[in-house]
Parts: structure tokens; C-alpha cells; sequence
């Protein structure tokens, strides 16, 4: 598929834009203090139309109805989308912008916040990352890779950092069907929980057209470094070297596991015998009874084919 051109995005100093700044809707652990993605929203609404820009402020109830308000506010010509939130606002940017003329920006406003990490962004400080926005706005954007999923019978779906099969997909799968408790805690104890019965899963791979069959605690395909808050699980992954990276956790004790798993966050794990990772461009993958996760979204079951897509998504930032 052919990358976006970058023809009529590259405005003059001083232009109004039609920005649509889409806010999470669901926090993912709560998020009512100073810095939730609704004051950071109100923030960042208010400082685009402070230097003059033409914003739809784009607020629903739920996850499926903003993306359907971004949807249309794109194909009713938004020149650029700014999404506030964490990975699963960058999730839905991405599948919102993939192979348009649309830039997207990203103010981190999340729990994790990976892509972001990855991208070199402004974490910790809106603030300063809606000045970076205004800055890089008029200017050439830059040309990203995404990885695109296919599954039978289902429209495709883009991710920005990762497709995770495996132990960290148990975890989300887990944590989700809980209502209690609220907030860190409760994905903390979906790790605990599934520790307790962890157990190597067997794969059914294509990868770059080799079959195989593989037993692993778990394999992500990474377009990013990190997930999961900052586990850098291919710390050497970048975002425009038109392939995709891919992590696999041989089967281990849960003694063992445990002892590489404070590794993720350094990057110390790679070159370890029980871990391996290895740059691809398309791996068909399946597992009996497994739900696949991408940037911390539930995708569905699998079997599903994971491909990279060069020069998918323009960002200004």
C-alpha cells in the first residue's frame, strides 16, 4: 500500500486549521483530578482556539460513539485530529487517520501512555505537549509506520504500538471482567492472578511465510518499544523502518518469569536465552482460545494476520 502524500498538509505560519480534538470518554483508571483527560481537554481546546484555530470539541459517553464522532468530523474535512488521552485515544486516532491526509497529534493524558514514549513526546506535562502540537503544526508532518491486523470477516485494524498474544493479553482479558477495584490495583492483581496459573500456550505461526508451530508464555508484535506503562519489551523497534519486531517469551517456571519480567522495564531482558526478538513484516498467528490485544484494546479472538504498514499515519509532534 502506497504511504500518504504530503502534498496541501504543510500550511503557512499563521493559517487557522479545522482541528478535531477528540477526549476520552473512560479514563482507563479513573481520572477526575487536575490532570484527567477531561481538564487536560478543556486545556487543550481552549489553547488551539487561543492561536486561532477552528476546533470541533469532540466529547461522548463511550469509546464506540467518539470514534464514530471523529469518523465523520474527517470525512467532513478536518484538516487534523488531536486525540487526549492514553494509548487507547492513540489506538483510535490511528484507525481514524490510517492512509488519510489527516495528521494526528497526541496529547498524553493516560496511564501508560507508550506511544507517546515511544514518539519522544511530552509525558508528564500537557501543557507543554499542546505547544509542541503548535509548533510542529506548520510544518512537514512526520511519516509513520503502523501495524495493520486482519482477521476473517472483520474490517481491518491499526495499532501503533502492539499486538500482545499471550500472558499480558490474558491480564487485560482478566482485569476487564472486573469491576473492582478501581484504579492500578486492579490490573496489578489480574498479573497476580494469572501467574498463579501460568502455563505455555501453543502457536500456530506463519512468519514472512515460514510455518511453524511455537510454545511461548506469550508473543507480541511491536511497531513501538513499550507497553504496559513503559515495559520495553523491543527497545530497539522504531516507527518508520517499514517492518514490525517480534517478542517471544519461551515457556518458563513462574520462579523464572518472575525474574525476567523486572528486566522489560530496562530493556535487560533482550539476549536472554528465554527471550527472543526478531524484526518481521507479516507473522499469521493463532492460538487456541486466545483474545488478541493491540495498544491495550481488545481486538478478538484469533487467528489473525499482523503485517507491517509503512508510511500508514502522518503526526505533528
Amino acid at each position: 500500500m502506497n504511504t500518504i502524500p504530503r502534498t496541501s498538509i504543510e500550511p503557512a505560519a499563521g493559517t487557522a486549521l479545522s482541528i478535531a480534538v477528540a477526549i476520552n470518554p473512560r479514563a482507563a483508571f479513573g481520572g477526575k483530578g487536575a490532570s484527567s483527560p477531561t481538564r487536560t481537554g478543556d486545556m487543550v481546546v481552549a489553547r488551539l482556539r487561543e492561536a486561532g484555530h477552528h476546533i470541533s470539541e469532540l466529547r461522548r459517553g463511550d469509546y464506540l460513539a467518539l470514534k464514530r464522532a471523529v469518523d465523520a468530523e474527517i470525512a467532513a474535512g478536518a484538516q487534523a485530529l488531536v486525540v487526549v488521552g492514553g494509548d487507547g485515544m492513540v489506538h483510535l486516532g490511528v484507525n481514524a487517520v490510517a492512509h488519510k491526509n489527516v495528521p494526528l497529534g497526541i496529547i498524553p493524558a493516560g496511564t501508560g501512555n507508550d506511544a507517546a514514549r515511544g514518539l519522544g513526546l511530552e509525558l508528564n506535562n500537557p501543557g507543554a505537549a499542546v505547544e509542541h502540537f503548535l509548533r510542529c503544526c506548520h510544518g512537514g508532518p512526520r511519516i509513520l509506520d503502523l501495524g495493520r491486523i486482519d482477521r476473517a470477516g472483520q474490517e481491518p485494524v491499526w495499532f501503533m504500538g502492539a499486538l500482545s498474544a499471550g500472558f499480558d493479553a490474558l491480564v487485560n482479558e482478566r482485569a476487564n471482567t472486573w469491576r473492582w477495584p478501581r484504579g492500578p490495583m486492579r490490573y496489578n492483581l489480574a498479573i497476580l492472578r494469572e501467574l498463579a496459573v501460568l502455563r505455555p500456550l501453543n502457536y500456530s505461526l506463519v512468519v514472512d511465510g515460514q510455518a511453524g508451530k511455537q510454545q511461548a508464555v506469550l508473543i507480541s508484535i511491536s511497531n513501538g518499544t513499550s507497553i504496559g506503562g513503559g515495559m520495553l519489551i523491543t527497545p530497539k523497534a522504531k516507527y518508520d523502518d517499514g517492518l514490525l519486531d517480534m517478542f517471544v517469551v519461551s515457556p518458563v517456571s513462574r520462579t523464572r518469569f518472575l525474574r525476567i519480567y523486572p528486566l522489560v522495564f530496562s530493556g535487560r531482558h533482550a539476549g536472554r536465552p528465554e527471550v527472543r526478538i526478531r524484526q518481521v513484516s507479516e507473522v499469521i498467528i493463532d492460538a487456541p482460545g486466545l483474545i488478541a490485544y493491540a495498544d491495550g484494546e481488545r481486538i478478538g479472538p484469533l487467528p489473525a494476520t499482523v503485517a507491517a504498514d509503512p508510511g500508514a499515519a502522518l503526526l505533528w509532534g
